[in-house]
C-alpha cells in the first residue's frame, strides 16, 4: 500500500452504502468519529472499501500496538487455530493458559502475582472491582476513583467511569459505594495552584482531608483505582509526586491499588505498563486492549494474597481462548525482540517536540502532554481562558481524515496520537506534519 492516497473523496459509494446498512442493522448506542469504512489494514496503513489509503494514528483504539496484520501474530494465530480454538478454562485446563500466564507474569508491574483472563477492558476492571471487595469479604465495601476516569460501560465499569455524562445517564441506580476524587490534571488543575507537584498535592490532601476526614473512614475503603495516564480524560499525565503518594496512602490504610492499564499497558507509554513510570508496584492491574494485538482478550493482574476467591464466584467461558493466547505470546516475544517500549519512547518525545514547537506560532495549541505513543495535543479558544476548541477539533480531525490521515480525540478538545509502535518514522512524520498542516489552517481561519 502506498499512503496516504485519496483516490475518491471519502465516504465513496460503497462507504455510504455500507454506512446505510449499519445504520439499519446495528444499534447506534456509539459515536463514529468520521465515516470510515476499513476493508483491509497492513502494518500502519489501512485501506477503505473506495480504495483510499491512510496512515493509523489510532491502532485501533490503541490495540493493535505492533501495527495491523503483524506476520508473528498472524502465524503463531494460525499454529494454534489447526490445534485447538477453544476449550472453557474455567471448567478444564490446558497448558496455553499456564504458558500465557508464565509470560504475562514475566512483564507485569507485580513481583509475585497471578492471572485472571478476561475477554475486554470493563470486563478487567469489572474483576478488579470484585476481587478486591472479595479480598475484604465485603468487610470495605467502598472504592475511590477519580473524575475524568474511563474505565468502562459494563455496570461496575461504568460506575467507575466518571468521563463524560452520557455514558452515566439514564442507567442508574449505578453499583454503590464509589466515591469520585478530582484528577491531577495538570493544564487544568482543579485547585489554584502553581507547580505540578502542588497540584498533586492538593488532590492527595483532599483525598485524606475531605474524603477521610469528612466522609468515610478509610478503614471501610477496599480500593482506589487510577488510569497511569487518563485516556478517554484527555490523555492526561498526572504528576509525578501523585501515584506515590497513593501508594503511601494505599498501605498507610490497608488499601488495595489497582492501576488500569487496559488503553496504557503494553509498551504505549514507552514501559511495558504505564504505572512503571512512578516507579509504583499496584496490587491489582487490568489490561486487554493490546495484550493481544486486536484479539479479544484481558487480563487482571495482582498479588497472590490478592488473588483468591473461592471457587465458582468468579469465572467466564472465553476468557483465556487458546487462540487470544497464541496472538498474545507472539505479541510479548515481539515486543521484547523489538525492544518496542523503548522505540515509543524514543520516537514520542520527537512528535511532542514538534507540536511544542507548533505551538510556539499556532494559538490553537493549549497544551501538549504524553508518554510514549499516548499523546495528547490539547486544543483551546484562546490562551488565557483555556476554552476547550471542540469545534475546531472535529474540524481538524475531519480534514486530516480526508488527507489521509486517521486521528482521533479525547477529553473535550484533545487530539489523540496512538500510533501503532512498530509505524515506520516516514510515515509516523509525515502524518505529524499533515495534522500540523492542518492546525495551522483551523487556526488561522479561527484566531484571525
Amino acid at each position: 500500500m502506498d499512503a496516504p492516497k485519496i483516490v475518491v473523496e471519502p465516504p465513496g459509494p460503497k462507504a455510504r452504502e455500507i454506512i446505510e446498512r449499519d445504520r439499519n442493522l446495528i444499534m447506534q448506542s456509539f459515536v463514529r468519529w468520521y465515516p470510515l469504512v476499513v476493508d483491509t489494514a497492513e502494518g500502519a496503513l489501512i485501506r477503505d472499501v473506495d480504495g483510499n489509503t491512510y496512515i493509523d494514528l489510532n491502532s485501533g483504539l490503541a490495540v493493535v500496538n505492533l501495527g495491523h496484520k503483524h506476520p508473528r501474530v498472524v502465524e503463531a494465530v494460525k499454529r494454534q487455530v489447526e490445534k485447538l480454538v477453544h476449550y472453557s478454562l474455567t471448567d478444564f485446563y490446558y497448558e496455553e493458559a499456564v504458558r500465557g500466564a508464565e509470560k504475562l507474569l514475566s512483564v507485569a508491574p507485580i513481583s509475585d502475582g497471578k492471572v485472571f483472563y478476561t475477554n475486554s477492558g470493563a470486563e478487567s476492571v469489572e474483576g478488579v472491582l470484585k476481587i478486591a471487595r472479595g479480598y475484604f469479604q465485603n468487610k470495605r465495601p467502598y472504592v475511590i476513583a477519580f473524575l475524568g476516569a474511563f474505565h468502562g460501560r459494563t455496570y461496575g465499569a461504568m460506575s467507575l467511569t466518571a468521563s463524560k455524562p452520557v455514558q452515566r445517564k439514564g442507567f442508574s441506580p449505578l453499583v454503590p459505594g464509589i466515591i469520585h476524587v478530582p484528577y491531577p490534571y495538570p493544564y487544568r488543575c482543579p485547585f489554584r495552584v502553581e507547580t505540578e507537584e502542588e497540584c498533586g498535592e492538593a488532590v492527595i490532601g483532599f483525598l485524606e482531608e475531605w474524603i477521610f476526614g469528612k466522609l468515610v473512614d478509610p478503614s471501610e475503603v477496599s480500593l482506589i483505582i487510577a488510569e497511569p495516564v487518563q485516556g478517554e480524560g484527555g490523555y492526561i499525565v498526572p504528576p509525578r509526586n501523585f501515584f506515590p503518594a497513593l501508594r503511601r496512602i494505599a498501605d498507610k490504610h490497608g488499601i488495595l491499588l489497582a492501576s488500569d492499564e487496559v488503553q496504557a499497558g503494553f509498551g504505549r507509554t514507552g514501559k511495558w505498563f504505564g504505572v512503571e513510570h512512578w516507579g509504583v508496584e499496584p496490587d491489582l492491574v487490568a489490561m486487554a486492549k493490546a495484550i493481544a494485538n486486536g484479539l479479544p482478550l484481558g487480563a487482571v493482574v495482582g498479588k497472590k494474597e490478592v488473588m483468591n476467591l473461592p471457587p465458582g464466584s468468579h469465572a467466564n467461558t472465553f476468557g483465556g481462548n487458546p487462540v487470544a493466547l497464541a496472538a498474545m505470546s507472539a505479541v510479548i516475544d515481539t515486543m521484547k525482540s523489538e525492544r518496542l517500549p523503548e522505540r515509543a519512547l524514543r520516537l514520542g518525545e520527537e512528535v511532542k517536540k514538534y507540536f511544542k514547537d507548533l505551538a510556539s506560532e499556532v494559538e490553537l495549541i493549549g497544551d501538549v502532554r504524553g508518554l510514549g505513543f499516548m499523546i495528547g495535543v490539547e486544543l483551546v479558544r484562546s490562551r488565557e481562558t483555556k476554552e476547550p476548541a471542540k469545534k475546531e477539533l472535529a474540524e481538524v480531525l475531519m480534514r486530516s481524515f480526508k488527507k489521509g490521515i486517521l486521528v482521533i480525540g479525547a477529553g473535550v478538545s484533545t487530539i489523540r496520537i496512538a500510533p501503532p509502535l512498530t509505524i515506520p518514522e516516514d510515515l509516523l512524520f509525515k502524518a505529524i506534519e499533515i495534522i500540523g498542516e492542518t492546525i495551522r489552517e483551523v487556526s488561522r481561519e479561527t484566531h484571525t
